[in-house]
């Protein structure tokens, strides 16, 4: 009996002070190492695979088909955020922390025994719904521990784990690709059987260190709330990454339209019926901030996947990197981004303004990708490239972070599990419909613009003397097998290379327009959200002040 009670003080000692004063310094770190895991594991699997997925794709034979295994991975993870969220604010975060994780590693396992895009589409699905608890959850985490002033001390540690990924991520998934075999499979499914022991080292570490104080509130769990928003967002994501291929108003298409505003509309009746216990509460929107931001967050991760997807296209297909060599050459976009992250923080930390750094932010944003729409050609230097990449970079540096600031500090702090994850959800669900759209764009302007580029390249006396001295070097190679494997195009001559690389530059092209679009719609938002200012108390000294209060 009193060994139990031993066993216990410690932490009722904890939750005391913590609900009073806070966590100490100590005690946040120790909880943080657990945090930090878990957003390796995501971050190293996003930098892994969009380093690897060229070559898986080649090796599956749907090069085009690509964009469903992000799509597939971003649908589920995105439909998972809110209900992670929720249900981490009434029974707490570790236990949907921990099923995060083992989700994700499962998933991992799955995605290795891939024999086709299709069967690897459908596991990162299931990866997906992992992912979605991975990021939202340890970001409530730090808005519950830690108070938005001070979030500057911890911006650090925090950025650190997307740095190593950043490195590790490229050299990994590069040299996972590259490799024919290691230990009789083939070297791309290693891509996914490297989360395998990060995972187990992170579930242990979560389980030790990650001892938040909760004080649980019984409510309905709002699972039509689930299912309605699934029916609402995922025909719509459907016809975002199918409507270049089935036609926008095909049969096919208008159904999806409807189904998908049928589902949008019971979504909101059930969630004003639902109240406080609904999935995401309608009673949020009402707070400007809250949706102007969620609305912004929207337009960010569109117009941030429009360019982050099409910058390795370009590296690998234009440029003939390697999937290592052309992980590397994005760093002057992490590095901006990370090191521009610090600043921000720490400024804000400083002066307790933080509006600036959206409108900043997009502007950057807008001139970068203009940057790569009119000056970026096939034939382009890698300096000047990897200079706009590093002013993206900044760009997003200044917003990214400062969303997720925003809402956390713009609602009572015992919303804040749903109020980070609906950021957090509507954040991927504009990067899931940028990156189903303009997908769907390179891949059905690219063979015209192939075709195009040919019928320039056949006048030209270089182009032919290289099929002179390569009469059979084109054989079997068109802008429909490019879709399929695009491996050929580096084995080539340069002068009969050159459509091709022409080609998928032209196509790239419109999609940084498009991306600048957007960034320009989110950039006039910026300029009319209101600043709040900055609480100075964590989210669990301020569930503990307002339980206080009730009492009294």
């Amino acid at each position: 009996m009193s060994n139990s009670s031993t066993a216990a003080a410690p932490e009722r000692s904890i939750s005391d002070d913590a609900a009073k004063n806070g966590l100490t310094h100590r005690q946040i770190l120790t909880i943080l190492s657990g945090l930090m895991m878990g957003m390796f594991l995501a971050s190293l699997d996003q930098t892994i695979v969009s380093t690897a997925i060229r070559t898986i794709a080649d090796d599956l034979h749907g090069l085009s088909e690509q964009a469903w295994t992000t799509t597939a991975y971003l649908i589920t993870s995105t439909i998972a955020t809110p209900l992670y969220g929720k249900l981490s604010d009434i029974y707490g975060r570790k236990p949907f922390f921990l099923a995060a994780i083992s989700i994700f590693v499962v998933g991992s396992i799955a995605c290795t025994f891939s024999t086709s895009m299709i069967e690897l589409s459908a596991f990162r699905a299931f990866q997906g719904i992992g992912a979605g608890g991975l990021m939202s959850l340890a970001l409530a985490i730090i808005g519950d521990i830690v108070p938005p002033r001070e979030r500057a001390r911890y911006q650090g540690y925090i950025l650190s784990v997307f740095a190593t990924s950043t490195v590790l991520g490229p050299l990994v998934g590069g040299f996972l690709a590259g490799q024919g075999s290691i230990l009789g499979i083939t070297g791309w499914r290693w891509v996914f059987l490297v989360n395998v022991p990060i995972g187990l080292a992170a579930l242990f570490v979560v389980s030790k260190v990650l001892n938040v104080p909760h004080n649980r509130r019984e409510q309905r769990i709002d699972w039509w709330g689930a299912v309605t928003i699934a029916i609402g967002v995922v025909p719509l994501l459907l016809v975002a990454e199918q409507g270049q291929t089935w036609g926008w108003f095909s049969a096919r298409s208008l159904a999806c339209y409807g189904i998908g505003v049928v589902g949008t509309l019971a979504w909101i009746l059930v969630e004003r019926r639902m109240g406080d216990a609904a999935l995401i509460p309608m009673r949020l929107f009402s707070n400007k901030v809250f949706s102007q931001t969620s609305l912004l967050s929207v337009l960010v991760g569109m117009a941030m996947f429009g360019a982050m997807l099409m910058i390795p296209q370009y590296l690998q297909i234009v440029k003939g990197a390697s999937p290592t060599k052309s992980g590397l050459m994005m760093l002057p976009l992490m590095l901006g981004m990370m090191i521009t992250s610090i600043v921000v923080g720490r400024t804000i930390a400083r002066t307790g303004h933080y509006k600036v750094f959206p409108v900043v932010g997009t502007a950057v944003m807008i001139v970068a990708m203009l940057l790569f729409h009119f000056e970026v050609q096939w034939n382009t230097p890698l300096a000047p490239t990897m200079a706009y990449m590093a002013l993206f970079g900044i760009g997003l540096g200044c917003v990214m972070q400062t969303l997720t600031l925003s809402v956390q500090n713009a609602v009572p702090a015992q919303d804040m599990g749903v109020a980070t994850a609906s950021s957090t959800f509507f954040r991927q669900l504009g990067s899931t419909a940028g990156t189903a759209v303009f997908l769907s764009v390179l891949f059905s302007t690219v063979g015209g613009k192939i075709t195009s580029a040919f019928k320039t390249a056949e006048t030209t006396p270089a182009f032919q003397h290289a099929v002179a001295q390569n009469p059979h070097a084109l054989a079997g190679a068109n802008s429909s097998s490019v879709l399929s494997d695009s491996s050929f195009i580096q084995k080539l001559p340069d002068a009969l290379a050159a459509p091709f690389k022409m080609g998928f530059a032209d196509s790239m092209h419109l999609v940084f327009l498009l991306a600048a679009g957007i960034a320009v719609v989110a950039f006039l938002l910026t300029l009319i959200i209101k600043e709040v200012p900055l609480r100075k108390v964590s989210g669990i000294q301020a569930q503990a002040a307002a339980a206080e209060s009730e009492m009294i």
